[in-house]
């Protein structure tokens, strides 16, 4: 049996779903989030690009799914103000997880988010394309040298297939 195509968290917003029981790691996500600007701003720093892309692998769904990649937006957007720039860049945004994942919440969500993040940092912030990406991130996943910007959160606790040690003195036999 291929774990990575039935493992998945409990999708919608129920009372047992992911996005309802998720509190622990939106925790992480928010004490985390110098770290996640420190990159943004060694990446977008140096360069102003016009075009974005970000990965988020291990998105899962509900409120968390797009904390970390609003956190990302702001800190371009707040270089881009530093640096008197008029026009923000796009943002391509994939969003990753095992196939099994509630992209359709996802989904749903993306028109309100769209219109959040317009309001709260202004007509001159850049566009956001959104894809969904399902997948193991133990495979490849995107082109070579595509990406700006790699998230990942939690990811390790729900891994679809067991590390293979490189040591040979430490495999389990």
């Amino acid at each position: 049996m291929d774990v990575s195509n039935v493992l998945h968290m409990n999708g919608g917003f129920g009372d047992n779903s992911y996005a309802s029981n998720s509190i622990i790691q939106q925790k992480v996500i928010s004490m985390t989030k110098a770290i996640t600007e420190e990159a943004v701003t060694g990446v977008y720093g140096n360069m102003f690009l016009k075009t974005i892309c970000i990965a988020d692998l291990g998105c899962s769904s509900g409120p968390n799914t797009f904390i970390v990649v609003t956190e990302v937006m702001k800190a371009v957007d707040k270089i881009r103000r530093k640096f008197g720039r008029q026009s923000s860049p796009e943002f391509q945004i994939y969003l990753n997880d095992l196939p099994g994942n509630d992209f359709n919440s996802i989904f749903r969500s993306l028109p309100r988010f769209r219109e959040e993040l317009k309001e709260e940092l202004g007509s001159e912030f850049g566009q956001c394309f959104f894809t969904g990406v399902p997948g193991s991130f133990y495979s490849r996943l995107f082109p070579t040298e595509s990406l700006h910007f790699v998230h990942s959160s939690y990811s390790l606790m729900w891994l679809s297939q067991v590390i293979k040690l490189l040591d040979p003195l430490l495999r389990i036999t």
